[in-house]
């Protein structure tokens, strides 16, 4: 039984295990997404790059690039850790990474659209 725990445990440490979620973070469909973001002054973020910005994205939304390490982390640090902060990305797996680092900076409430912006069209 050691033998074959071992290798399970070498292949997790390996590769990692899904990302964890956190009890602030709400994966929404498109239509709960959509209905929550029509609220005045929410906090809305694209997370993709520039380029990805600047071909199309959600009305009102900041673009704040997950990929720029450094600069990601300075700008969601100047939004209200207290009012929920929606995400989305191409496809939802930057958005999952950027909730995880926004939940370990403190933010409170965070939901992740479904899938992304290609949910989104």
């Amino acid at each position: 039984m050691k033998i074959t725990l071992i290798p399970i445990s070498f292949l997790s440490l390996l590769f990692g295990d899904k990302l964890q979620q956190s009890d602030a973070i709400t994966i929404l469909d498109r239509d709960a997404f959509k209905s929550a973001i029509a609220t005045p002054g929410v906090q809305l973020i694209d997370v993709r790059t520039a380029n990805e910005y600047s071909s199309g994205h959600i009305a009102k939304a900041q673009n704040i690039d997950y990929f720029k390490t450094s600069e990601f982390t300075t700008k969601v640090n100047k939004l209200d850790k207290d009012k929920p902060v929606y995400l989305y990305c191409r496809s939802g797996n930057r958005s999952q990474r950027a909730a995880a680092k926004l939940d370990s900076l403190g933010f409170k409430i965070i939901f992740d659209l479904e899938d992304g912006y290609n949910n989104w069209k």
